[in-house]
């Protein structure tokens, strides 16, 4: 089962988070003084990360779908509103496919809507299979410097990355790699036609500097209802380099 930190008064709304690739359930932590007030905040451990030593099957997305709404209902939330970051907003979308009525709102931060045709799956998965070959082959520090050289990361100076660097290291790489190959963007859903056919409100939270994901958001808005919202002075990780400013756009938008 996922592991979880609850944070606010248990009868204020639920709010679930979800981490990214690498991160945990105290990625959250510099916004939750002020969600906490407006909400309880519920931040879980993925599979891999943190205290979760949860084994996914290949593909992962549905039965960590399951995982985590039957964890959150069982906790007394049958509807929650749902926020991820990154592989964090890419699990969600699995969520509002699998459990649409268990969502009050969904909202994603710097996530992929998923990838339509046969073949850029395929590419994507030959993509991540060398990165999970670095990842098994490779020190865990040696694996994270490389991968926080990805453009998606340019905003970090060495020192943001290096801090990350000791941060991360702490994780079990094998853990991480299951993680990593049953996540896959190649294997993800189309989440386009998940946010169609969904009925309670969808927002995705964009970095200012975050040039891949602002041209993303402008592609999917022309094909999709998609209110975007921008959040200024951060790059890919918006909740990190901007949390005040994070939190307040989460509680205008769900506190209108």
């Amino acid at each position: 089962m996922p592991t979880i930190k609850r944070y606010g008064d248990t009868a204020l709304p639920a709010l679930v988070l979800l981490h990214g690739f690498l991160g945990s359930k105290e990625d959250w932590q510099a916004c939750l003084p002020t969600l906490s007030q407006y909400f309880h905040c519920i931040c879980i451990d993925l599979p891999g990360h943190g205290e979760n030593e949860q084994i996914l099957p290949t593909p992962g997305f549905e039965a960590l779908a399951d995982t985590i709404t039957h964890q959150v209902i069982n906790l007394g939330y049958p509807q929650f509103h749902l926020l991820g970051y990154s592989l964090g907003g890419r699990v969600a979308l699995h969520i509002a496919k699998f459990h649409p009525a268990a969502l009050l709102s969904l909202m994603l931060e710097s996530a992929h809507l998923g990838l339509c045709s046969t073949r850029d799956k395929q590419t994507r998965l030959k993509h991540d299979q060398k990165w999970a070959e670095k990842l098994a082959s490779k020190p865990l520090r040696t694996f994270l410097s490389e991968w926080y050289q990805q453009p998606v990361f340019a905003e970090l100076n060495n020192d943001a990355r290096e801090q990350l660097i000791n941060i991360r290291s702490k994780n079990n790489p094998q853990a991480l790699l299951h993680c990593f190959q049953s996540t896959s963007l190649g294997l993800q859903d189309n989440g386009q036609k998940v946010l169609k056919q969904l009925h309670c409100p969808r927002y995705l939270l964009v970095g200012e500097n975050d040039n891949k994901f602002s041209n993303l958001a402008e592609k999917w808005q022309q094909k999709i209802d998609l209110s975007v919202i921008t959040i200024p002075h951060s790059g890919h990780n918006t909740h990190k380099a901007q949390p005040k400013m994070f939190a307040a756009s989460v509680i205008q938008l769900l506190y209108p």
